[in-house]
């Protein structure tokens, strides 16, 4: 009898679930493409719905439940940690307690609740650690029959960051960091301290980070102020962090503006104002420092367990810039990070951990070299579902019944300078589209960086997008000779390729410098050189493949420019009407969903939707 064990991560932010039978990934996703609310943080009952579905089994069907942490740990947490710093915090810690005691503390029986409401009846429920989830992330699906093992998050219950080893079925915490002191929270603070949302404006502090001018004065004097005020870094990469300078330990604010302002001489920026060199500086500075310490706590790893190889789990393990700067230190021979690194990714985790530790199951490596399956594993929708679509907006369209014509004709409407979206098979688990929720353009196009933007994704005009290359064509752009599938590694772009800028660009204006022609494929060139590469093998998405192949066909570039199908402030589409609704709601040329295409231009105008675009404004 098979064995399904389901996992779920909740009540903090991207909640999720997945689900394994007998060792092997089922489905996986996140809440938020259920409900639509970006970084959705509830009991996740429809991602639970959806995975069951998908292997056709009701809740009582299952073996266990694995929750991806440890509530009474995390409670003790708070209580210590008001005690140390009391009498600071007491009203944060009035209204935070109650609701533990209320409900957090009791989470068994809370989700026994859940799940008696979704019909269930009474099944084990797992609780690994928060770190413990995040390391069988990384190492249960790598192709490493052994590996070191770095997690790098906010917090957890105590663990800020774990270093441990992976081999056979077992998964060993070595070494962790306790809160208050966190490289991940470190760098929340400067993405509060910038303007951006902690928790999800991390991507845009890095992302800012290289229109910092690193030859400034500033920019090494704010690097010398966190080493030498802010943080204690110790030979092995662990830190402490000088508390009087933060307010996350006790209070609502991950920064005491007043202590910063004076020891950085700017001011907390305001969002959506104006981004001056000041904070470009201050976003390069922590970035190089995040990637300095990134470095000095995988050589920790490596020295504490000898292995040839790396992977990576928790928040920090998606800045994708340190994680190249890692890679190319050569530290490891090979390293594999979790595409769902974030809390999300702790759903699967604790999966993994019922499986092997709580069930004794022997691991099986290299049965399937992609365990992961692509991160493909959320739902797909049939053509009957399109064409109830179709009849509902009255939608004109082509289909074609060859994909190869379907392909061709879609590769010349992005070598025109079209903008595409792209939906197609399962849903990407994790926070980056690989080429079925995707939007598409032309890579060598000048103006594609500034039309995705602003007329399309309706966000900062500052930020960069990825490209997608054929994996038998990487080295044909960029100085990398690994895979990258999932996105999460920022590389080089040949200096071949590259054109010279201008004497004096660092001191350009913003925007000045980011519509200089960088490149022969300048709308994935950010303002450094690099590009952060999405590489797309035949056998694991043959349709993406095959469409970026007729590009390569008809102009050369095996390349194109891929972002997630959604715009600011809301989730990734799941379903082909919300794919319709954003095509239509922007300036999106053409949609393909499936083997149909729709024409912008042939389309009935949609009543105008504007409260997703509320907060934007067009740089």
């Amino acid at each position: 009898m098979s064995t399904a064990i389901l996992g779920i991560s909740a009540y903090y932010h991207d909640s999720a679930a997945a689900l394994l039978i007998d060792g092997e990934i089922i489905a996986a996703a996140q809440e938020e493409r259920f409900t639509r609310k970006k970084h959705d943080p509830d009991f996740p009952a429809h991602a639970i719905k959806y995975v069951l579905s998908e292997a056709g089994l009701t809740l009582n069907d299952l073996s266990a439940v694995a929750f991806y942490e440890k509530p009474f740990i995390k409670f003790e947490r708070l209580l210590e940690t008001y005690h140390a710093f009391a009498p600071r915090g007491l009203s944060s810690f009035l209204s935070a307690v109650p609701v533990w005691i209320r409900e957090k503390l009791f989470m068994k029986k809370m989700l026994k609740d859940e799940f008696r409401k979704l019909g269930g009846k009474e099944i084990p429920v797992l609780f690994p650690e928060h770190h413990l989830s995040h390391a069988a992330s990384a190492f249960y699906p790598s192709p490493f029959k052994e590996a070191a093992i770095l997690t790098i998050d906010g917090v957890g219950e105590w663990a800020t960051t774990t270093i441990g080893y992976g081999t056979g079925n077992r998964v060993q915490i070595q070494k962790e960091l306790h809160f208050p002191h966190s490289l991940g929270l470190l760098y929340s603070a400067f993405t509060y301290y910038t303007g951006f949302r902690v928790n999800s404006g991390e991507y845009k502090l890095m992302g800012l980070a290289p229109y910092g001018n690193p030859d400034a004065k500033q920019t090494q004097r704010f690097k010398e102020l966190i080493l030498h005020e802010l943080i204690d870094v110790r030979e092995d990469g662990s830190l402490l962090l000088n508390m009087k300078y933060f307010g996350y330990a006790t209070g609502l604010k991950m920064t005491r503006n007043n202590k910063w302002s004076k020891l950085f001489g700017i001011p907390p920026r305001n969002p959506e104002s104006e981004i001056t060199q000041d904070y470009m500086n201050m976003a390069l500075a922590i970035q190089q420092v995040t990637e300095d310490l990134v470095v000095k706590l995988a050589t920790t790893a490596k020295e504490l367990t000898g292995s040839k190889y790396l992977v990576m789990a928790g928040g920090v393990a998606l800045n994708s810039v340190a994680n190249g700067k890692l890679a190319a230190a050569g530290i490891f021979d090979d390293i594999w990070i979790q595409p769902a690194a974030g809390d999300a990714g702790g759903a699967l985790g604790a999966a993994y951990l019922g499986w092997h530790l709580w069930k004794g199951k022997e691991r099986q490596v290299n049965s399937n070299p992609d365990a992961m399956q692509g991160a493909y594993l959320g739902p797909a929708f049939d053509d009957k579902t399109t064409q109830m679509l179709i009849r509902k907006y009255n939608a004109p369209h082509n289909f074609f019944s060859d994909f190869d014509e379907l392909t061709k004709t879609v590769a010349a409407k992005i070598g025109d300078g079209n903008v595409v979206g792209w939906f197609q098979g399962r849903m990407e688990y994790g926070p980056r589209a690989l080429g079925n929720r995707s939007i598409l353009g032309d890579a060598r196009s000048p103006e594609m960086q500034k039309k995705m933007n602003l007329k399309i994704k309706y966000r900062e005009g500052f930020r960069p997008f990825a490209p997608t290359v054929l994996e038998e064509d990487i080295q044909e752009y960029f100085d990398w000779d690994k895979t990258s599938p999932y996105m999460l590694f920022v590389v080089p772009v040949k200096k071949e390729r590259r054109h010279p800028v201008p004497e004096g660009y660092n001191e350009l204006p913003l925007y000045q410098r980011l519509y200089f022609l960088r490149s022969d494929i300048p709308a994935i060139t950010h303002i450094d050189y690099s590009a952060r590469i999405q590489s797309v093998r035949k056998e694991t998405n043959p349709k993406y493949w095959a469409l970026i192949n007729a590009f390569k066909k008809q102009t050369g570039y095996g390349v194109v420019v891929n972002t997630s199908f959604n715009v600011r402030g809301e989730p990734i589409v799941c379903t082909p009407e919300e794919a319709y609704r954003c095509f239509m709601r922007t300036e999106m040329d053409f949609l393909v969903i499936g083997n149909y295409v729709f024409d912008k231009t042939m389309q009935p105008k949609m009543k105008e939707d504007t409260d997703w675009k509320e907060e934007f404004k067009p740089d």
